[in-house]
């Protein structure tokens, strides 16, 4: 069975491209396999550029496929990208030699960010995360702030995010906001 990273590093060495963008989470285990793939091109292709793209803020995957060499090395939130003038600046940046982390991580890394991160949520986000303490869904959410689901899904992804909520495979992280934000509502007694 081919596995994704020998499947990547198969694509590069018969493609050698200048950059490569990967996901640290990739089929068919949605774990890391994206991440080991970045690793492992790096190991066996140090000219391939190689940017990872995460939706959670993780610095273990920021950090991971810099190895002893940040060059050539990016860390993207995939949130960021949309912003299409930046991200193609930070893979330019990457594929000339540079690196381009996400300033997120940046923050974390050098403990800059002193929120409990509810203060850095929008006001929207602030909304949604009402709306999810009172229990209702994305639709109901949806409904109620008058846009779509797919942009509510977007907030909460967003203030997860933000409140550094990754959670394991049996935690409901949409919980978890909540109870930080109820613990942060409530008086102290």
């Amino acid at each position: 069975m081919t596995t994704v990273r020998h499947a990547c590093a198969l694509a590069v060495a018969g493609h050698r491209p200048d950059i490569v963008v990967t996901d640290v989470r990739m089929p068919p285990g949605n774990t890391d396999d994206g991440l080991r793939a970045a690793r492992e091109i790096r190991e066996r292709f140090p000219g391939t550029a190689v940017v990872v793209l995460s939706q959670y803020l993780m610095e273990r995957a920021a950090v991971d496929p810099v190895g002893t060499d940040a060059s050539g090395v990016g860390y993207l939130l995939k949130d960021r990208i949309a912003d299409v003038d930046a991200f193609i600046d930070a893979l330019n940046r990457v594929a000339d030699g540079g690196s381009a982390l996400d300033p997120d991580v940046v923050s974390r890394m050098i403990g800059r960010n002193r929120t409990d991160g509810l203060d850095a949520l929008t006001p929207r986000e602030r909304d949604v995360l009402r709306l999810m303490a009172e229990g209702r869904s994305n639709r109901g959410i949806a409904e109620a702030l008058v846009v779509t689901e797919d942009a509510v899904e977007k907030h909460v992804n967003n203030l997860l995010r933000k409140l550094d909520i990754t959670g394991a495979p049996a935690d409901h992280r949409r919980v978890l906001a909540v109870l930080a934000f109820l613990r942060r509502e409530q008086p102290e007694p």
